[in-house]
């Protein structure tokens, strides 16, 4: 056990030895060995937590919105996940320890404040997931008890150095809302059903998991409830096989780098990649991000303790990027990945003095207030250090349209900052069949060329029924395409800058890569020749039903 003093450590071992049960307490996970997690395959992993998120659906099918069903699944996996998180850390590797069958009474401030400093909140052994998941059925309080644990454990980390990271975890996590049912009885019912299939699901470490969990889970509820989660949420996840494409171009051949920057996190699937792609790399700081949605903001900070990312380690803002952007003052980044959202409104030049921000000034123009995508590029930019690359997904009309964004790609080709625009296939998104680029920014390119690399034919990804998929096969080989910098007939080609700035600073990918040929050659004589026969059996077969009319027509006389 993970205790600040001896006098602490042997308190705790003294209520063991009286407890005649103690050789019997184990450590209670619910889960499998990691031997046979191994074995299972990603598929597999993915299919068991979508099964048990329908099993939820089901038991609380017809009652509860989707949008906010979606917060309660979310919301009760990850109090189990921090739960057994926080038990791990506190038994420290001792097998004789069960942290979830202690009284509260014998956790001395010591160990409280000790387990603060360094997970950055505090759970009792009451207040653990397991213990409340055994008596959820009877709990007529279950509700409120819910409430005041989250309550308790946000307040925990009060007067410490993780308070701004844990404060709000649980705001959308509302055990009391009458979104539950209109009585305690409705209410209790249906928390109770959530917390017994989440109970159900057999997990271990999340770093043992093939698959993003939590980001699973999150992606497979935008997904089945698309249509109220734009309206709701306004966002579209990013998919994991993207994020993963993203988070490998932006770190590409960096041996170490300081930090990681996401402008528009999201849930933060993108910085999780980075570290599950990378975890070799030297990650100085850690992980940064401003979200403007406040349930995706929580979301970010959730995802960030489930992969055990220390409060410490990260550090995901609230806000307005574009109008009242944070880090500002901090060291610039070695790496940015992001997907801001696509086309959205923003002040723009209603506000006079942003011309003036020192993100955008040296393009001179702002983007179009219909149209923030180059604002966020623009933003990105700014914050990107001398040997770092950004990869940002982005809508395909900004690489074409006039106006404005057509003097800002004139700025960013003209100072040489634009490695790479990749065309993906459509239908990569849930929610979307839009064809996305990638955008990549780098401040160390080693000549004045730019890629432009079509990735949108059949090889290079994987259809299925309703989205296409990029797989490792099919990343590996975009990326190839990508550090080779060599030109792919009907794939990639390097362009001068003279070429781009003679097309008007076009840079959509279509312009420079010619498209596979793909139509099936005609014979024009044998077409003429099957013409020619069609039409002289359509004269024939209308003079014989002439003549069967001509025949009805006599026999009526």
């Amino acid at each position: 056990m993970r205790l600040i003093d001896k006098k602490s450590k042997e308190k705790i071992f003294f209520f063991f030895e009286k407890n005649s049960k103690s050789k019997e307490f184990s450590i209670n996970l619910q889960s499998i060995s990691k031997t046979n997690l191994k074995k299972m395959t990603s598929n597999m992993q993915r299919a068991q937590l979508q099964a048990q998120i329908w099993k939820i659906a089901n038991d609380v099918r017809g009652a509860v919105d989707g949008w906010d069903f979606k917060q309660f699944v979310l919301g009760t996996l990850f109090y189990r996940f921090i739960s057994e998180n926080f038990t791990k850390y506190i038994q420290g590797g001792d097998e004789s320890v069960d942290y979830a069958n202690l009284p509260d009474n014998v956790i001395t401030p010591e160990i409280k404040d000790d387990a603060i400093k360094t997970k950055g909140y505090f759970i009792y052994p009451s207040q653990l997931f397991v213990n409340i998941a055994k008596t959820a059925n009877e709990n007529r309080n279950l509700n409120t008890d819910l409430k005041n644990i989250f309550t308790s454990i946000e307040n925990s980390a009060i007067g410490y150095d993780s308070e701004n990271n844990i404060k709000g975890l649980f705001a959308d996590f509302d055990t009391t809302s009458s979104r539950l049912g209109n009585t305690v009885e409705e209410k209790n019912s249906r928390l109770s059903a959530v917390i017994k299939r989440i109970n159900e699901l057999e997990l271990n470490d999340f770093e043992d998991n093939h698959i993003d969990l939590f980001g699973d889970a999150y992606e497979f509820l935008i997904h089945n409830y698309a249509a109220n989660a734009g309206k709701s949420g306004g966002e579209f996840f990013t998919p994991q096989c993207v994020s993963k494409l993203i988070a490998r171009l932006a770190m590409h051949k960096q041996s170490s780098i300081n930090k990681i920057y996401d402008p528009a996190a999201g849930s933060g699937s993108l910085l999780l990649q980075a570290k599950k792609q990378f975890d070799e790399h030297i990650i100085e700081e850690g992980f940064f991000g401003q979200e403007i949605n406040h349930t995706t903001y929580n979301l970010a900070r959730m995802n960030m303790f489930l992969h055990n990312i220390n409060y410490d380690k990260f550090n995901i803002a609230l806000g307005n990027t574009l109008i009242n952007p944070q880090f500002r003052d901090d060291k610039l980044f070695d790496a940015i990945v992001s997907n801001p959202p696509y086309s959205v409104n923003w002040i723009g030049s209603d506000d006079p003095t942003l011309i003036n921000d020192d993100r955008f000034a040296p393009a001179g123009v702002l983007a179009p207030k219909s149209k923030a995508d180059f604002a966020f590029v623009l933003h990105t930019l700014s914050y990107l250090s001398s040997k770092g690359r950004a990869a940002i997904v982005c809508f395909p009309g900004i690489f074409y349209r006039g106006g404005a964004e057509q003097k800002i790609r004139k700025y960013l080709v003209d100072n040489n900052f634009v490695e790479t625009i990749i065309a993906l296939a459509p239908n990569l998104f849930y929610g979307t069949s839009i064809a996305v680029n990638i955008l990549v920014l780098s401040k160390h390119k080693l000549d004045t060329k730019t890629q432009f690399i079509d990735a949108t034919s059949s090889e290079f990804f994987r259809k299925e029924t309703n989205n296409n998929v990029l797989e490792e096969e099919h990343i590996e080989k975009i990326l190839d395409i990508f550090d080779k910098k060599e030109d792919v007939e009907n794939i990639a080609k390097s362009v001068d800058y003279n070429v781009i700035s003679e097309n008007d600073y076009n840079l959509s990918v279509s312009s420079y890569v010619e498209a596979k040929e793909t139509r099936q050659e005609i014979n024009i004589k044998e077409l003429n020749e099957r013409l020619r026969n069609i039409v002289a059996k359509e004269n024939e077969l209308r003079a014989e039903i002439e003549k069967i009319v001509a025949e009805l027509e006599e026999d009526e006389i």
